[in-house]
């Protein structure tokens, strides 16, 4: 009887050994990561497929932050788990430790894709924009291959989507401007694919897809050049109006915008939504890849942006690295196994989460991680009564120099990013922190500035979700001792504590 009990599980095994290995192992993991993609202006609307395949078949964070609004702290923080105070990356240049010979050292080692493939058994697969300054001479170029990745196929330097190089394994590959061979956003969509297609069937995969979409140069691909014509970016109520009460770089702007300005915003803004249509399709293609191969059910999908953008908003041209919420927040959606579809939530998440997520759903002990932040899968799996974080931290050291700029003498020195009208987008003093509060019976921002006027800017969201008026001077002193005391906690914080 024991034998014929034991004969059908055997026969089974036989008959279908990758089926029985597919229902024992762990979840895989995709990771989408756009550039630059905002939310409160509209950046998912070109996303139709997208929302489709991810958002109504799973769950929406509603309030999701980054804890610096900049490409290479961001992405620093997603890899980490960490703030930019404890991964020591504060913005996109090598002095500023982007992708430097000592983030090499004291940081890529301990990346939750480096814990996945050595601790929890994943073939790891990366493609596309890593870090600003990734194969920079100067630090290893690209041949430096991070710890943690099985395959790797990352773009040297910044975002390009024509005439780029990408370190294949720690090999350089040139690419050209041949539409159907080196359209970059296909490119990581065929290079997805073929690892799906040839992967080891025995160990659960993560995936990291990392597209030059919507950064600039903003190329969309030919079919897309005509798409959105009428579309220009949202006149919502903080678009070209003055940044009164407002850090000194916000009121240098000038206000009403010149029409070349708001002329080549407006064409900023279409063209972004156009390179976002290819990214529609490499999700498309990834999700039916997945269905096919039987793994879909199997499978985590996040996606998400490094920061968000601005359009004109306080008559600042484009751009992002401000504290306001059209820089700081992002999309993120996810399925996968166990979440139920076409939810939203409005807890107060972050991009520091999506390392220990991911950990967790690769049943990794997050205690043996520095992380600051917090697993979402409870929230992913609908639990009830969980007690989650009420306020998080934003960080951003400026970049500048101590010159002035030659086109622009009557600005200070420092200034950098500069519009044809004398409109900078950064400086060196553009240094702040930030609390950002959420709860049930708060919705408020409180920053100070590392500058010789030590600004204070505080927004209540709930009355002002534009954050028009700055009520640092009129807002109870008790609050913004409590603010203050918060923000030093949190600058001073790290790991679980």
């Amino acid at each position: 009887a024991a034998l014929l009990r034991a004969l059908p599980l055997a026969v089974l095994l036989l008959l279908s050994p990758a089926r029985a290995v597919q229902q024992a192992r762990r979840p895989n993991v995709v990771l989408i990561l756009t550039d630059d993609q905002d939310v409160c202006l509209g950046g998912m609307t070109p996303l139709k497929k997208t929302n489709a395949l991810i958002a109504q078949m799973g769950i929406t964070f509603v309030n999701a932050y980054v804890p610096s609004a900049l490409c290479c702290p961001s992405r620093a923080s997603i890899l980490t788990g960490k703030y930019p105070h404890n991964h020591h990356v504060v913005n996109n240049t090598l002095e500023g430790n982007c992708s430097s010979k000592l983030w090499q050292k004291i940081q890529e080692p301990y990346t939750f894709p480096a814990l996945l493939k050595a601790m929890c058994g994943y073939q790891t697969f990366f493609a596309g924009k890593y870090l600003n300054e990734y194969g920079a001479e100067d630090a290893g170029g690209v041949g430096h291959v991070p710890p943690g990745w099985s395959f790797w196929y990352a773009l040297e330097k910044n975002s390009k989507y024509y005439n780029y190089t990408l370190s294949v394994n720690g090999k350089a590959r040139r690419h050209g401007e041949n539409y159907s061979v080196d359209y970059l956003t296909d490119v990581l969509a065929n290079m997805s694919l073929d690892f799906l297609e040839y992967k080891s069937n025995f160990e659960p995969f993560f995936m990291m897809i990392a597209t030059p979409a919507p950064h600039s140069p903003w190329t969309p691909a030919p079919q897309y050049t005509k798409s959105f014509q009428n579309v220009s970016a949202p006149r919502n109520s903080n678009f070209n109006i003055h940044g009164k009460n407002k850090h000194w770089l916000i009121r240098q702007a000038k206000t009403p915008m010149s029409n070349s300005s708001i002329q080549f915003l407006d064409d900023a803004y279409r063209k972004r939504w156009q390179t976002l249509l290819s990214v529609d399709d490499l999700i498309e293609k990834l999700v039916k890849k997945l269905e096919v191969n039987g793994e879909l059910d199997n499978t985590y999908i996040f996606y998400t942006s490094d920061n968000g953008f601005h359009t004109g908003q306080f008559s600042l041209p484009i751009d992002k690295r401000q504290l306001y919420e059209f820089d700081i927040k992002v999309p993120l959606l996810v399925r996968g196994p166990g979440i139920k579809p076409n939810q939203t939530n409005k807890m107060l998440v972050a991009n520091i989460d999506l390392g220990p997520t991911i950990l967790d759903i690769a049943g990794y002990d997050l205690n043996k991680t520095q992380m600051d932040g917090m697993s979402l899968l409870p929230l992913l799996r609908g639990d009830k009564n969980v007690t989650w974080r009420s306020d998080f931290l934003v960080e951003y050291q400026g970049e500048g120099y101590n010159g002035s700029d030659p086109t622009c003498p009557g600005l200070g020195p420092g200034v950098t990013h500069c519009f044809p009208d004398c409109v900078c987008e950064d400086s060196y003093n553009n240094t702040y922190a930030c609390v950002r509060t959420l709860s049930a019976s708060w919705d408020l921002q409180y920053c100070e500035f590392d500058d010789r006027e030590v600004f204070v800017e505080v927004y209540n969201l709930t009355a002002d979700p534009y954050q028009i008026n700055n009520i640092a001077k009129t807002i109870d002193q008790e609050i913004l001792e409590k603010m203050n005391y918060r923000l030093m906690m949190l600058q001073s914080c790290s790991g679980a504590t």
